[in-house]
């Protein structure tokens, strides 16, 4: 089976983050506050990391965050301390997941943030 995983995260005044699983229509959403928006997106991922760790079944995580997802697929450069951080916490995750895509949607095909409202 493939599971496709929606990600979403907010910075700012009302920060948070989640995810949401089309298949088994599974949600998950954490209030965190003075966060950033690229925080926001690490932290939903790496929720989804920790929740499928040791899965075999394909995992697609699919985030509307363009810097995210090449940060996490090494195509662009990490050049914030607090965000590398976030990015080796996934990384080490992403070897416990052996099917495991990220990939990049338009923002209005994101079900996660038609779900958590943002």
């Amino acid at each position: 089976m493939v599971l496709s995983v929606f990600v979403d995260g907010s910075g700012g005044t009302n920060s948070g983050f989640g995810y949401f699983v089309k298949e088994t229509g599974e949600s998950f959403y954490e209030k965190k506050s003075d966060i950033t928006n690229n925080q926001a997106e690490y932290m939903a991922i790496i929720s989804v990391l920790k929740k499928f760790s040791g899965i075999a079944d394909e995992i697609v995580i699919y985030s509307d965050s363009k810097n995210t997802v090449s940060q996490l697929n090494h195509e662009y450069a990490i050049n914030n301390d607090q965000l590398r951080i976030l990015a080796r916490e996934a990384w080490e995750l992403m070897t416990k997941l052996p099917n495991l895509k990220i990939a990049w949607i338009p923002r209005n095909q994101n079900l996660a943030g038609k779900m958590l409202g943002s």
